[in-house]
């Protein structure tokens, strides 16, 4: 898979985004908002990109951060688009999260900070990392073929 055209375009030193909670109300659908700025979540099964297999770089749908690659996408069976790892370690940050009883590792865009989803620890792959990501907070740019 040839991607280099888009991971040109990521910047190890990215500034991060400096906007106001008003800004993004402004900028964002209600529905993208209540999920990447208020640590929502999509309904199982119902995300764009959930059966996906189109390939091409998943970037944020708010600030259009690279984030994953789709060759590190599987099938989890848990109702949310997942990878294995992302673009770089650059790409997201993490945050422990205790909202709903229990403990959970937190991903989010290091460039703009929104909310994408979670992270656990018992994927299929050599890299142990389950990213369950909401659909409406990734955007994908399609492989140039």
């Amino acid at each position: 898979m040839h991607l280099q055209y888009c991971l040109s375009c990521y910047n190890e030193d990215m500034d991060k985004m400096q906007k106001t909670d008003q800004d993004y109300q402004k900028e964002l659908s209600p529905e993208l908002y209540k999920i990447a700025r208020e640590k929502g979540t999509e309904t199982p099964f119902t995300g764009k990109y959930n059966f996906s297999k189109e390939d091409g770089v998943y970037k944020c749908a708010v600030c259009d951060n690279p984030l994953f690659k789709s060759d590190t996408k599987f099938d989890s069976g848990t109702g949310w688009p997942s990878f294995d790892k992302p673009i770089s370690e650059n790409a997201v940050e993490y945050e422990t999260d205790t909202s709903g009883g229990m403990t959970r590792t937190e991903v989010k865009c290091a460039r703009c900070g929104s909310h994408l989803g979670h992270m656990f620890e018992d994927g299929p792959t050599e890299t142990g990392k389950r990213y369950c990501l909401n659909s409406v907070c990734l955007n994908l740019l399609p492989e140039k073929k």
